[in-house]
């Protein structure tokens, strides 16, 4: 009871949180899914001065997915905690996250939120929308590599998710540091979204 408890009370804050910034969607007639922590993420990779690939993720992300295939419409809502940043050496993750970097003491909370899903046929093909990050909002269009949706033995549930990849420029988002010394602006992303269909009684 105190678990199911729990877990509702931190499905409402992060609802709310979402409300509040305007990140619940319009789409008609459509099954809405909550995601799942475990199975979405945004991982990032980008270039060391020409010579290998850093690579790192953020976690614990909330949010929703919404989707409607009949009407070839979705919507994804995600609130990222750049506190959550890991690549696995605590010293690097220290200096992404000081102000030469994502400024995570100021910048707390990154967000994506959809406003297009484009469509071939059947299949989710891309999702256009807008990032914020360090309080600078600025279109991004993630290519959908692939898309399902399928009933998930464990939660008892139809579940619905994809991978998706997109390369922005940091710069744009205030994100400068060393570009002068020949480290690269453009930072690859990979999103992994899945949610579980809330059933209507909850």
């Amino acid at each position: 009871m105190a678990l199911k408890l729990f877990k509702s009370v931190n499905r409402t804050v992060a609802v709310a949180a979402i409300s509040a910034l305007g990140m619940l969607s319009t789409v008609s007639h459509a099954a809405t899914y909550e995601l799942d922590p475990h199975h979405t993420a945004v991982r990032f990779f980008v270039d060391h001065f020409g010579t290998t690939t850093n690579a790192g993720g953020f976690y614990n992300l909330s949010g929703n997915l919404e989707y409607a295939p009949e009407a070839q419409e979705g919507f994804i809502g995600l609130t990222i905690p750049m506190g959550s940043l890991s690549t696995g050496i605590k010293a690097f993750d220290g200096h992404l996250k000081s102000d030469d970097f994502f400024n995570v003491e100021k910048y707390p909370t990154a967000y994506f939120k959809s406003t297009d899903w484009v469509f071939d046929g059947n299949e989710v093909k891309a999702v256009k929308g807008d990032l914020t990050l360090l309080d600078q909002t600025h279109p991004v269009t993630l290519t959908a590599t692939k898309f399902n949706c399928y009933d998930s033995p464990l939660l008892e549930a139809e579940a619905c998710g994809g991978d998706f990849e997109t390369t922005i420029d940091r710069t744009k988002w205030g994100i400068d540091t060393y570009t002068d010394g020949g480290m690269m602006k453009d930072i690859k992303l990979v999103v992994q979204v899945e949610g579980s269909k809330k059933s209507d009684l909850q």
